[in-house]
């Protein structure tokens, strides 16, 4: 690694196996040299970060490169406990081969032993995460290094669970540009962002929250909704490309974004913070080019999931923003899943320990729209729709006819005052930033996580009758 990632492990303090340990030869390994403890390829020690401590880790590939061992699996298995013991965010630099092979299966278990130590942390709901350079692959990346909370790579960097040799030797192709790299991660969500490595000592420090995150990119802010006549002119003119959605919104109400990326295509994930309050915010983006069937797919509610539960795990309050006309349901989905993955994001915002809020800036449509709209609060942007299937697949439904899709948008009573008037919904908010930043900060700052059921129960009542 460079000589800047050395320095910003200063200032140390001495953890518990700071020169304590030293690496043998388990297996009497022919031409194997245990390193000293000042070559192991890990250290770790406590930064001060601007807001405030945290533990880093760096695994070296300039150090025995960057293999685990059995020393090597044992400091980072103490780092993370002593950063449970000290309640403090752990960071990693990681450059790694893998597993020491010249220590045999003991450094094989390492894998097990450093990702027991991660759980623990994560258990005391403290935050992690990692920056990798070229190459990581191997034990470390398919261990400890994945176990934490967010994932950075330096462009350009070999990544992978097995190197370059290892799948030639083993598929009898070398992978090509395409497979194995940063950029391949990235573009399959198998990381969060891609930073140069002079630029990831600031991502880490702001993925752990020990600095203050960038603004997200600035839009400019929404027009007045137009009246409509009907409610299918109201559904129409959401369906606009200029109406914004998801991420428009996102860029007008947050102060900073921290990017939790998937491999889906319609939903987009972050630690924001909005209104000084640190907020786990899940965004639908409506498709603006007019494709047919391009709502969201299973990938994105497993990042939808994936963010619901980091939020749960330490301590921050749920924003969902919503806009869909219902979830893909192509051949492609169904076989990825996605009934499942809509009913295990529901299952997500129901073990939910902290308050949530949903906000439909456009279309709210059927299970797809839903999934994310199982929140304590429920709020409606004024112009927005809701229903419970779009019209157009619910008209081919009731009356083999699609285009009685304007018809049955009026039966459905779609438009948000009439969703609110069912207790679907609690409040419709105007299409105002600064009004819908407020309304949102308010319902955030309830303590009311589970409301989502008494809502629920009491529009249910209102619909039913006994006998």
């Amino acid at each position: 690694m460079t000589d800047q990632t050395i320095r910003i492990a200063e200032p140390r303090v001495d953890l518990p196996f700071d020169g304590a340990w030293r690496s043998t030869d388990p297996l009497g390994f022919p031409g194997y040299l245990p390193p000293a403890t000042s070559d192991e390829s890990i250290r770790a020690g406590i930064v001060h970060g601007p807001l405030s401590d945290y533990v880093l880790i760096e695994c070296d590939f300039h150090r025995m490169g960057g293999t685990m061992g059995v020393v090597a699996g044992e400091s980072t298995a103490a780092a993370f406990l002593r950063a449970a013991e000290l309640r403090l965010p752990v960071a990693a630099i990681i450059s790694s081969g893998g597993a020491r092979l010249q220590e045999g299966v003991l450094a094989l278990m390492q894998m097990g032993r450093t990702t027991e130590a991660v759980a623990v942390h994560r258990r005391a709901g403290l935050r992690s995460a990692a920056a990798f350079r070229s190459p990581s692959t191997g034990g470390v990346f398919a261990s400890w290094g994945n176990a934490v909370d967010m994932r950075a790579v330096a462009p350009g960097a070999v990544i992978g669970f097995g190197g370059p040799r290892v799948v030639e030797v083993v598929t009898g192709e070398r992978p090509d540009a395409t497979s194995h790299n940063a950029e391949a991660a990235y573009r399959d969500g198998n990381v969060d962002a891609l930073v140069p490595e002079e630029q990831q000592q600031d991502w880490l420090e702001c993925a752990i929250g020990v600095r203050h995150a960038p603004e997200p990119m600035r839009l400019a802010r929404p027009a007045a909704p137009r009246p409509s006549a009907t409610p299918w002119e109201a559904l129409l003119a959401v369906r606009t490309p200029e109406h914004p959605s998801g991420m428009d919104w996102v860029s007008w109400l947050a102060d900073e974004w921290m990017e939790l990326r998937g491999a889906g295509r319609c939903f987009r994930a972050g630690i924001a913070r909005i209104g000084g309050i640190e907020t786990a915010v899940v965004a639908m983006q409506r498709d603006k080019t007019g494709r047919r069937n391009a709502g969201p797919v299973p990938a994105d509610f497993r990042l939808a999931q994936r963010t619901i539960r980091l939020a749960d795990r330490i301590g921050l309050p749920v924003l969902t923003v919503i806009d869909t006309p219902g979830a893909d349901p192509s051949p492609a989905s169904e076989t990825e899943g996605l009934a499942r993955e809509i009913s295990r994001t529901l299952v997500a915002l129901s073990d939910l320990s902290t308050p949530s809020v949903g906000l439909c800036v456009g279309e709210g449509g059927s299970g797809g729209a839903m999934g994310l709209a199982w929140t304590d609060t429920l709020l409606l942007s004024e112009g927005s729709v809701f229903s419970v299937i779009a019209p157009e697949p619910g008209a081919a439904v009731l009356y083999r006819d699609a285009a009685r899709a304007p018809e049955l948008a009026t039966a459905f009573r779609l438009c948000a005052e009439d969703v609110v008037a069912t207790g679907f919904a609690d409040a419709i908010v105007p299409n105002d930033v600064d009004a819908a930043r407020g309304a949102i900060v308010d319902a955030l700052r309830l303590e009311n996580a589970g409301r989502r059921v008494v809502r629920a129960d009491a529009a249910g009542r209102a619909a039913m009758r006994i006998g």
